[in-house]
């Protein structure tokens, strides 16, 4: 029984917000989706039972290409693909037991209102600023590439990777960097035409990122990989990151001339955590101003392949907003195997969860990967 003189504490459980990932084979859940986000209910209920005050949010990233793609492929609106795989995700959590107090997407005009509230702050404060690039663009396709849809050699190790990013060996890229490049769409090697976008001045928080992160070592707050991942990005020097992309759709620049061009991903899904609480105190007449200040402890729980997104992208954000606290405990996971492989979707060597759940109980299937996952032994 919990004392009635016991002192309330906020926590705030953010579980990555689950991505229209490029490859998903038949774009259903698998468990390498699902088994990362069991920590955050587990959190959720643990908090919830010691009688502290929990908000615990996460969604579907409803914005990018691949949803136009696949709406393209089946001859349908983004709209109609989005709400399709939404609904199935939703459902499939529900029916594995997560204990949110808000699942949202990223199609709505709330959180669309709140991400451009943010970028706009983040310009005034001169965070955000206009820069001319060469950018890569697909004569067949003609458009301009998304970095996801740029594929090459990563320059640093070797391997096949994607213009964001190497998940060999974890390197954080610009789709020019890549070696051998082509376009995921069509195969053809892109070209570069010139065109103005904004980026956000992460390299100005160096400072800030490198005293937070060593007291997140000191105090023992994230895992092993977040930590040693996060300090070789600050070894490096941390770069300023494009924050708008020509996309068809997705969160408009609010600035007059630029409507055309989208809010990128590293501020616009990011902001999800953000916008989800906003979304949570409005429909509950609740304020969650509390989960936004230093007496509250929050959790961001995701894949390894996240990190420097929530680390170092999502805590620059934050500090340059001026929000408190930053990231308090960082829980990625590591990659699932399956018969000491690599879970891979586009291979079709994955387990698809509305499949399991056919075959087994949600509560067996919660244990078995709470006791399995790896990265929780020691």
């Amino acid at each position: 029984m919990f004392s009635k003189l016991k002192s309330y504490r906020e926590v705030f459980i953010n579980e990555c917000f689950y991505w229209w990932g490029l490859g998903l084979c038949e774009w259903l859940i698998t468990f390498r989706s699902y088994y990362k986000f069991v920590p955050g209910d587990i959190l959720a209920r643990y908090y919830r039972l010691r009688g502290e005050i929990v908000l615990y949010v996460s969604g579907s990233d409803c914005n990018g290409t691949p949803i136009t793609i696949r709406a393209k492929q089946e001859g349908v609106t983004p709209k109609e693909i989005a709400d399709r795989y939404h609904q199935e995700f939703a459902d499939c959590f529900a029916r594995l037991g997560f204990t949110y107090d808000t699942y949202t997407r990223t199609d709505t005009t709330y959180h669309h209102k709140i991400v451009q509230e943010i970028f706009l702050e983040l310009l005034d404060k001169g965070y955000i600023y206009k820069k001319e690039i060469e950018q890569t663009y697909c004569e067949y396709e003609q458009q301009f590439l998304p970095d996801r849809y740029v594929e090459g050699i990563c320059p640093h190790c070797g391997a096949n990777a994607r213009g964001d990013q190497c998940d060999a060996c974890s390197s954080v890229l610009e789709p020019f960097e890549l070696l051998d490049r082509k376009c995921k769409i069509c195969g053809n090697p892109p070209i570069t035409r010139f065109t103005e976008h904004f980026y956000f001045s992460l390299s100005s928080f160096q400072n800030v990122l490198e005293n937070y992160t060593q007291e997140a070592e000191d105090k023992n707050l994230w895992r092993e990989n977040a930590i040693s991942l996060t300090k070789r990005y600050l070894k490096e020097g941390l770069q300023d990151r494009a924050v708008s992309r020509d996309l068809p759709i997705g969160v408009s620049v609010p600035i007059v001339g630029y409507e055309d061009k989208k809010i990128y991903v590293w501020i616009e899904a990011l902001s999800g955590y953000y916008t989800a609480s906003k979304l949570w105190a409005k429909e509950t007449n609740n304020d969650d101003s509390t989960f936004w200040n230093t007496s509250a402890q929050s959790y961001y729980v995701h894949g390894k392949d996240n990190i420097p997104f929530h680390s170092i992208i999502w805590a620059g954000i934050l500090a340059g907003l001026g929000k408190e606290p930053l990231p308090t405990h960082i829980v990625s996971n590591e990659y699932l195997t399956l018969e000491k492989k690599k879970l891979s979707t586009s291979k079709n060597w994955a387990v698809w969860v509305p499949d399991i759940l056919e075959r087994y109980e949600p509560d067996s299937i919660r244990y078995f990967l709470t006791i399995n996952a790896p990265g929780y032994h020691h």
